[in-house]
């Protein structure tokens, strides 16, 4: 019995269809938000919600009773969990944002799609290089704010009055949103040489240092596509390792054997 419900779970058939009922569960969440579309169709959209629901509430299921506690040790099983048992919550009166939250089941595709899984696991893998230059880059906002608000805080209140101001004003030069014409030239016609300070903050900032994170998520993404080729395995199912242990211990019973 268990070994026809994994061969179910783990079937691709199986897995097709509860990626299409994911798909379809994100579209009919988006129609909801359609006032139009509710007056017309809304019972019948609500319906199909709570079918999408029960469904990945017995996919869960027969998981559990197909891999039982190594279940937990699969961290994209762990995600579905969260991300099915957060829509379980019952949302009353007042409780909107709970009602807000069905619309995560739509990252459940993340855990569905193996080249989507890739992406993410690239990106954590890539989190501790990030750190290093996320503390980089907070250092040289942090000495600009101060340089900023002490040079332009006077003429330019609104912009960089106090440090909090002057890094949100940086912020929005660093993403070169109406950097120019809305911050930087009316600075300039207080300060003419203001441009060598904004200018040498773009450069460090914009062109080198957010480049900085691109590297590092590309040679992340790198290693991972060589460790899943070197791998040679679907790391997606927590049953594998076992499998492996099984075939090795017979492996060994049977060389005991021949000798």
């Amino acid at each position: 019995m268990i070994e026809r419900l994994q061969r179910l779970v783990e079937s691709r058939g199986f897995q097709n269809f509860i990626l299409a009922v994911i798909v379809l569960n994100a579209v009919i969440l988006g129609l909801e938000t359609s006032k139009t579309v509710m007056a017309a169709v809304g019972p019948v959209l609500k319906a199909l919600d709570r079918i999408a629901l029960v469904i990945f509430v017995i996919e869960i299921a027969l998981k559990l009773i197909v891999y039982r506690h190594r279940f937990f040790k699969n961290a994209w099983n762990i995600f579905d969990f969260v991300i099915v048992g957060v829509t379980l919550v019952p949302a009353g009166e007042g409780v909107s944002v709970l009602r807000a939250l069905r619309i995560l089941r739509a990252l459940r595709l993340v855990s569905m799609v193996p080249s989507m899984r890739l992406v993410v696991q690239a990106l954590m893998r890539a989190i501790p290089g990030m750190g290093s230059v996320i503390m980089l880059l907070s250092l040289v906002f942090y000495i600009a704010s101060v340089m900023a608000t002490k040079l332009f805080g006077g003429s330019f209140p609104d912009w960089f009055g106090t440090i909090g101001e002057s890094v949100y004003s940086l912020f929005q030069i660093m993403t070169l949103e109406s950097w120019s014409m809305g911050i930087v030239r009316p600075v300039m016609e207080v300060y003419p040489q203001a441009w060598m300070f904004f200018v040498v903050f773009i450069l460090l900032t914009t062109f080198a240092v957010l480049n900085l994170f691109i590297a590092i998520i590309v040679d992340s993404m790198s290693q991972e596509h060589k460790a899943l080729e070197s791998g040679g395995e679907d790391a997606y199912h927590p049953n594998n390792q076992d499998i492996m242990a099984e075939l090795k211990a017979l492996r060994a019973e049977v060389r005991a054997l021949r000798q």
